[in-house]
């Protein structure tokens, strides 16, 4: 499998086939093989409806018992996900799916390709609480993303197979992929604003929340293990 396109969805359901139409007009053109893997995070609008209605043989669907929030539906998305290259992106279309082919320039440069807003098409209040958060996590944790929460992200498999997120985390997968060795870069990506539905953060679970998870990454930082082997003394088994 080529690209695996990845897609948390909570209560979505005026996105759905908008987002199915968008990534299938990308994906068809430029990709041999591809598979576009919605992850319906226990919805209570007609979001598993319409999923279960989808007659197409490249869209893989997978229902939570319950909402168990953004990080979980992409570490699902991750595990069940066949494809080299791994692609998540939010249900909303506030960043484009044709961006994914700028990303994907990048992959035989960089294992992971961050999108970042280069402009930001929300509310004074969100790109306030976005821009001290990242800020603020970026000190905590000493990292240089400027956009750590933009959903448009391309991996290379071992990226994603290396991670073990816990909830929450998946505000710092670009700074987790370093930890684990991994070469990222960061590509301005469109933003538009959101034509239906409504947002699912605010201040408190984008702002505080992220802050308090940025000292449990800084610990992680802190004390992964970093060694090489030198070399292996197997003389024993030429006696």
């Amino acid at each position: 499998m080529d690209i695996s396109v990845i897609a948390p969805i909570y209560n979505e359901e005026d996105n759905i086939d908008r987002l199915v139409k968008k990534l299938e007009i990308v994906l068809k053109k430029n990709f041999e093989t591809y598979e576009i893997l919605l992850i319906n995070d226990g919805s209570t609008d007609k979001t598993k409806e319409i999923l279960d209605n989808l007659n197409n043989e490249n869209v893989r669907v997978f229902h939570f018992e319950k909402n168990c929030g953004q990080t979980a539906g992409i570490a699902a998305g991750f595990e069940k996900a066949d494809g080299n290259i791994i692609v998540t992106i939010d249900a909303d279309l506030q960043t484009d799916p044709e961006d994914i082919l700028l990303l994907y320039s990048y992959i035989n440069e960089y294992d992971m390709i961050n999108g970042k807003r280069a402009t930001r098409e929300d509310g004074i209040i969100k790109k306030l609480s976005s821009w001290v958060g990242n800020s603020m996590r970026n000190l905590i944790t000493g990292d240089n993303i400027k956009d750590t929460g933009c959903p448009l992200k391309l991996f290379k498999k071992e990226v994603a197979e290396s991670y073990y997120l816990y909830e929450g985390m998946h505000r710092f997968l670009p700074t987790l992929a370093k930890i684990n060795g991994f070469s990222v870069i960061e590509v301005p990506v469109r933003h538009y604003d959101r034509i239906y539905g409504v947002s699912k953060y605010g201040v408190w679970n984008r702002l505080f929340k992220g802050l308090k998870d940025a000292f449990a990454v800084r610990w992680m930082k802190k004390r992964h293990l970093d060694y090489k082997i030198m070399g292996e003394n197997n003389d024993f088994k030429k006696r």
